[in-house]
């Protein structure tokens, strides 16, 4: 029963991957768009770390400086204690004052460490941008010529299918500008025809009365 239900889910994984990758062959841009949609999460992903980082730093900073304010204050302290003849106050000030200027020697180590790693996290963070920023350019640019050989094989499509009537509509539409044409000067004859006669008949007459005299 084990291996039918192994067999199963194996037949079933290797159907998805198959009809995935038919998908991508017949959409690349949603696999590129696949992409880009993870590279934005690891890219955010770096981001959130380097909050973190600056986070991490400002707590060791802060420790770095109470360790030394603690150092100094139990030095001042031992001083005090020795000038007082205090052996023992001045004895446990000293092994505060140790432990306290090991503690800050340490912070100062680990935020200096800390800030060598914030910075190549940060320049890293910067190639990222840049490279998606390109990747969301180069995407467009594939999306124009997709688009662009897309019109053209519909449009290659269309006139081998219809090649008598690909261009029926532009032809129609060239005898109806023809036709209006034709309508408006025929109007326009007419409507200047009467005072072209009436013009020939006082040339005529104009004429007439010059050779009557």
């Amino acid at each position: 029963m084990a291996n039918v239900f192994k067999r199963l889910s194996e037949s079933i994984s290797a159907d998805l991957h198959q009809m995935l990758d038919e998908k991508e062959e017949k959409n690349p841009i949603a696999k590129l768009n696949q992409y880009l949609r993870e590279s934005e999460k690891e890219t955010e992903n770096v981001r959130k770390l380097i909050e973190r980082q600056h986070r991490l730093k400002e707590e060791y900073t802060r420790e770095y400086y109470q360790a030394g304010d603690m150092a100094d204050k139990r030095r001042r302290q031992a001083e005090i204690a020795k000038k007082a003849g205090e052996m023992e106050m001045e004895q446990f000030a000293l092994q505060e004052l140790a432990e306290y200027e090991t503690r800050a020697e340490r912070m100062k180590t680990m935020r200096d460490e800390m800030d060598e790693k914030l910075t190549m996290l940060e320049q890293k963070y910067e190639e990222m941008q840049h490279r998606l920023k390109d990747m969301k350019l180069k995407r467009m640019e594939l999306m124009g010529r997709e688009n662009a050989a897309r019109a053209q094989y519909r449009m290659n499509q269309v006139l081998d299918e219809y090649p008598e009537k690909s261009f029926s509509r532009f032809d129609e539409m060239d005898r109806y500008i023809q036709h209006l044409e034709q309508k408006v000067n025929s109007a326009y004859y007419r409507n200047t025809f009467d005072s072209k006669i009436a013009q020939l008949e006082r040339e005529q007459n104009e004429q007439e009365k010059n050779s009557a005299n």
